[in-house]
């Protein structure tokens, strides 16, 4: 069994030089991120192309994030984010497309994004638009030789899997962040592991806190010292067959971040034996 590879998480910009500060971390490979659609150019494709080529760091998948409100919470969460809600869905529709557009000129092998908070009940009004919203955003993908992979978070883990298998377009798949899980209260990683581990194909190395008020999520923390529980995730995670890559995520900003990035390195690679 093939062992998964410690990667993180690139910010994208336009001349795609930050791809340069993975390799700096003795890391080969990455996930390109960016909330910027207009940068989804075949230019900057390119660009990021041959950057990844010459620092020697494999792109793992390109995480595209749309335009219009965004806010990340249980208030505003259900109508500002992802497919779900009508008014933004078929501009975001296109901009996914864009982005896959994207990672195919890049060379990535898939797009992530977060599709919202997914209908729960398959007799809401919704579920049928949003399944059928996502389904045209996969089936783009598909033609172009790559997947679509949720991101975890906003949905119970047994929605997601209900949404895979109605679709059924063969290339959907699931980027995996059990620190989500925990922040929104949604799930347990390791059960979710259960419910939908044949079809993780990305790992979000990130913790957290479970929410403890019903406004707002649990806060992020250091890989380590959150409620994921890696000791038993990791074991948990291979026993599943997983061979993907894990994908160091840290949301602070400056040295903090670099240096809790690199002690997630260490404290992961151990833990991979």
């Amino acid at each position: 069994m093939k062992r998964p590879e410690i990667g993180t998480i690139c910010p994208l910009v336009e001349d795609a030089s930050t791809i340069e500060k993975v390799a700096a971390f003795g890391l080969h490979c990455a996930q390109v991120c960016s909330w910027e659609p207009s940068l989804a150019t075949p230019e900057v494709a390119r660009a990021l192309k041959k950057r990844s080529a010459d620092a020697g760091v494999r792109l793992t998948a390109i995480w595209g994030g749309y335009s219009g409100p965004r806010a990340w919470n249980f208030t505003r969460g259900p109508v500002t984010l992802g497919l779900v809600p009508p008014p933004f869905r078929e501009n975001r529709i296109r901009e996914l497309k864009a982005w896959a557009d994207f990672a195919a000129e890049a060379g990535a092998p898939a797009i992530i994004t977060h599709c919202g908070f997914l209908p729960e009940n398959m007799t809401d009004p919704e579920f049928e638009p949003v399944a059928v919203a996502i389904q045209d955003v996969a089936e783009h993908c598909k033609n172009l030789g790559i997947g679509f992979w949720f991101e975890t978070g906003q949905e119970t883990p047994v929605v997601i899997l209900r949404f895979i298998e109605e679709i059924g377009t063969g290339n959907l798949g699931i980027n995996l962040d059990p620190a989500n899980l925990v922040m929104y209260g949604k799930g347990n990683p390791l059960d979710a592991l259960t419910v939908f581990g044949k079809y993780v194909r990305a790992i979000h190395a990130k913790d957290g806190l479970p929410p403890t008020n019903g406004h707002n999520l649990g806060p992020e923390v250091k890989v380590g010292t959150g409620a994921v529980r890696y000791p038993q995730f990791i074991p948990a995670l291979l026993g599943c067959g997983f061979e993907g890559d894990i994908t160091i995520e840290r949301e602070i900003s400056g040295a903090e971040q670099d240096r809790d990035i690199r002690d997630t390195i260490a404290y992961l690679e151990k833990l991979l034996g």
